[in-house]
């Protein structure tokens, strides 16, 4: 095992290397979108913890789900949070593969400039709709006679701007539909279906959304309609986006073709040039969507 260890870890550094390279170059031609992408999702949580000043405690809404689902109650809320981090993780994980497995299908930097724009269509459809009608929150602590229900006006901008982290993320009352870990989910799980390799990773993650789903509603996070509003919209928002943005150029998926060990600096500076404009032809039309 020793033996094996040392023969093959010099084998992962030089993985690591020459993708970190190719990387590095697209993240050059790309940083603009996933700038953009990192201050939407801020801009995103911003929108979310403004509308909870606007938020109103009232009875709950009647409810199909509430009505077929039993309560899990306030110490099993953790139920739908723990399978969210997993999808999460998970998918994070899957993204950075290209750094240290030979099978290489994606570019991190360009699955994620996707994700982005992804993620950014639909929450704008998002904040327009709970900005649009504030609903009485079914968690239990945006219901009546919770102290967190209600917040008073902002003292001053940096409180607004600070989002009152954690708390205004933990706490957040108001921003219903449609649902925010269901956005995640379902963008993580239909990009791994269109770029994943493994079946059964697909069939499981298709199914830990329905849980994730089903959980949601049981923990009184959020109303049925929330999920239902969701999973459509963000299935055709995707849909929307991949027929307006080119198909992301496909790496082989079987062993990189970048040599692990380059016979010269130049050769591998050549074939690093070579992949990365391969990769951008296809790939920086994006830019202009």
């Amino acid at each position: 095992m020793p033996v094996y260890v040392d023969r093959e870890a010099p084998k992962l550094w030089r993985r690591i290397y020459s993708e970190a390279t190719l990387e590095a170059s697209l993240l050059a031609e790309k940083w603009k979108l996933v700038l953009a992408g990192l201050v939407f999702q801020y801009i995103h949580g911003l929108a979310a913890h403004g509308v909870h000043y606007l938020h109103r405690p009232g009875p709950t809404l009647q409810d199909a789900g509430f009505f077929i689902l039993p309560a899990l109650g306030q110490d099993k809320a953790f139920f739908s949070e723990t399978v969210f981090v997993t999808i999460f993780g998970s998918f994070i994980l899957w993204t950075f593969h290209p750094f240290v497995s030979h099978s290489k299908k994606i570019c991190t930097v360009l699955i994620w400039c996707r994700v982005f724009v992804y993620l950014a269509a639909s929450q704008s459809l998002r904040i327009i709709t709970f900005f649009a009608t504030q609903l009485p929150g079914p968690n239990y602590h945006c219901r009546e006679g919770s102290k967190l229900a209600k917040i008073p006006p902002p003292k001053n901008v940096l409180e607004v701007l600070l989002i009152n982290f954690p708390d205004g993320v933990i706490y957040g009352c108001g921003d219903l539909i449609f649902s925010s870990h269901t956005i995640f989910t379902l963008v993580f799980v239909r990009t791994y279906q269109r770029y994943g390799t493994r079946r059964w990773i697909k069939d499981l993650a298709w199914l830990m959304a329905v849980i994730q789903s089903i959980l949601i509603i049981a923990s009184r996070k959020h109303y049925t309609v929330d999920i239902v509003v969701a999973w459509y919209t963000v299935n055709l928002v995707m849909f929307y986006v991949d027929s307006k943005l080119p198909e992301m150029a496909e790496r082989s998926s079987g062993p990189s073709p970048t040599p692990l060990l380059p016979l010269s600096t130049k050769d591998s500076k050549n074939k690093s040039k070579e992949d990365h404009q391969r990769l951008l032809n296809e790939n920086n039309v994006a830019d202009d969507h």
